[in-house]
């Protein structure tokens, strides 16, 4: 298993850019396809972006496409999500998962998930 912890979560002003950080510990990390994903109150987990082992290939969601770019960093065991020009509707708790599997939308193809960083967006 993969133990994954995120951080950089913040409160912002719309308009603003946040990087969020994802450190794996255990198997190692580029054995893994890695997704970040956000959940709000009552809703269901949203997928975000991911990115292949060895970052050849990335996938957005067409809600944050040209905002938010997914990168991933073996030697330092790390993924990351940076985001710009951050809007009120992206305040959510996001998370990283890492997946055995090629990358994909389905949260259920991700078999380790960190315990989210909070993310607020003021307008």
């Amino acid at each position: 298993q993969v133990h994954l912890v995120e951080s950089g979560g913040s409160l912002v002003q719309a308009g603003g850019s946040l990087r969020l950080s994802c450190v794996a510990s255990g198997e190692p990390f580029n054995r893994f396809a890695m997704a970040w994903f956000r959940q709000t109150a009552g809703r269901e987990r949203e997928f975000l972006a991911a990115i292949s082992w060895g970052s050849l290939d990335r996938s957005y969601a067409d809600a944050v496409k040209g905002r938010f770019t997914i990168s991933r960093d073996n030697a330092k065991n790390s993924a990351y999500l940076r985001m710009n020009n951050l809007k009120p509707e992206d305040t959510a708790v996001y998370y990283c998962a890492a997946s055995r599997g090629a990358m994909s939308p389905d949260p259920a193809q991700y078999i380790s998930w960190g315990q989210g960083t909070q993310v607020t967006v003021s307008s």
